[in-house]
């Protein structure tokens, strides 16, 4: 599996200017070294675990940051029991059998994608959970008709406009792990929904070692999804994995963290998306950086207390 990197120094800055320390954890013989430099924070190395080919708007925003990036994809999509039904669902959908389809993740936006381009592209009314599900479909050929104020399944349950005149129905072509979020507050909201599992996302179970030694080298780990937390933790272990900044996409994902027993130093955005997931790699590397200094500073003033009391005797 190929790992990819790119590098771009840390920008410096005011609020970066701390004494010099050094905190170092320990797996399996390998060192973790989190740094903190005079007058500027270091460049710390984060890991992209997306599927191939989905981590490059979040290495462009942690670049402009002043990240490394290290790529290990730790997740891959198959079909779902129902994705031969989304072009069929899709046409009941022009002809009026549903209000709305409702979209959630980039995933099942290409997949809606593919199963509208089998259906012949007919005219359907699409809801998207935030920018980067709306990204993806117009880039494939349809414009969004509403995308909520936030962007989590339930706000989009419990914002989804009435049509004049519709039929009260929503079809949500879904991933077979989604939760029921969507669905919940939808049916709170009055709606009648019509789920199909279109798509099933799978932990990677097993990596090369030489792209697993890589991607240790990592201060920072980041997580699209609940398969992603639990196919590191699967690969290093929970030691490891609390060991480092473990970054959220959203909440779900930082619930999954919890439960797969990640309880330390973990960071998401209010809102899911590529911007404010970004800004939490940089939140918690920065509190990362000064819970070193704290240490740092706690073993200096014992140092300082031992050799006073040798002195003293």
């Amino acid at each position: 599996m190929a790992l990819r990197s790119c590098r771009c120094a840390f920008r410096s800055g005011p609020s970066h200017a701390r004494p010099s320390v050094a905190v170092c954890a320990r797996f399996r013989g390998q060192p973790l070294m989190v740094h903190a430099v005079c007058g500027a924070s270091p460049s710390a190395k984060v890991l992209l675990t997306r599927e191939a080919g989905k981590n490059d708007k979040l290495r462009e925003a942690l670049s402009s940051k002043g990240f490394t990036c290290i790529e290990l994809p730790l997740i891959e999509h198959r079909d779902g029991p129902d994705r031969a039904q989304l072009p069929s669902q899709l046409l009941s959908a022009s002809q009026g059998q549903y209000d709305w389809v409702a979209v959630t993740s980039p995933e099942a936006a290409a997949v809606v994608l593919e199963g509208w381009q089998a259906a012949g592209k007919p005219q359907i009314r699409v809801a998207a959970v935030g920018g980067g599900t709306a990204d993806v479909l117009r880039q494939g050929g349809i414009t969004p008709d509403y995308v909520p104020s936030k962007a989590l399944g339930k706000v989009l349950g419990s914002e989804l406009p009435r049509l004049p005149g519709g039929c009260g129905r929503v079809l949500y072509p879904a991933s077979a792990r989604a939760s029921s979020d969507l669905q919940d507050s939808l049916a709170a909201a009055g709606w009648e929904v019509t789920r199909i599992n279109t798509y099933d996302t799978c932990s990677v179970t097993s990596v090369p070692p030489e792209a697993l030694q890589a991607a240790l080298s990592a201060q920072v780990v980041t997580y699209g999804s609940p398969s992603a937390v639990k196919a590191w933790v699967g690969l290093v272990g929970r030691q490891a994995a609390n060991e480092r900044v473990n970054a959220c996409i959203g909440s779900t994902s930082a619930k999954a963290c919890a439960s797969a027993g990640i309880t330390q130093h973990v960071v998401y955005p209010e809102a899911p998306g590529v911007e404010g997931w970004a800004d939490a790699v940089e939140r918690g590397w920065r509190e990362r950086l000064e819970q070193g200094q704290e240490v740092a500073k706690e073993q200096v003033a014992k140092e300082q207390v031992a050799k006073e009391q040798v002195a003293a005797a």
